[in-house]
């Protein structure tokens, strides 16, 4: 990877890493707080009851983050093309599969970043 292209999509690769880092503190540990109420617009009610399935989605993100990040600091070019295609593809479902199922938001914050990340693995 070389150039501009590649910059840019090392730099997307990470943010989409880091959001996936943040949606595991969210969901691990910050469900039933304020930020996580707000965020995933639920009553403490709501919040108690679906924790621990919270805490199991957002243990997946952080599996999904930890591939991007072998992606980015793998030193065979191939294969980390191939670790963070792969990655990014798996995101890139989970995130339409969240926007069909949960909340048309999660395919713009969740699948719409990994689809440009994956453009500017492709070009680069």
């Amino acid at each position: 990877m070389r150039g501009t292209n590649a910059c840019a999509c090392q730099f997307l690769v990470a943010v989409v890493a880091a959001l996936h880092v943040y949606f595991l503190v969210l969901e691990m540990f910050l469900w039933t707080k304020p930020l996580g109420l707000k965020t995933f617009r639920n009553s403490i009610e709501k919040a108690t009851d679906s924790a621990v399935l919270a805490a199991n989605q957002g243990l997946y993100n952080g599996f999904l983050a930890a591939g991007l990040i072998w992606g980015l600091v793998h030193g065979n070019a191939a294969f980390a093309f191939q670790i963070k295609t792969f990655f990014l593809l798996c995101v890139i479902v989970a995130g339409a599969y969240g926007a069909a199922t949960v909340s048309r938001r999660i395919l713009y914050v969740q699948a719409a970043p990994a689809a440009l990340a994956l453009i500017l693995l492709w070009l680069a």
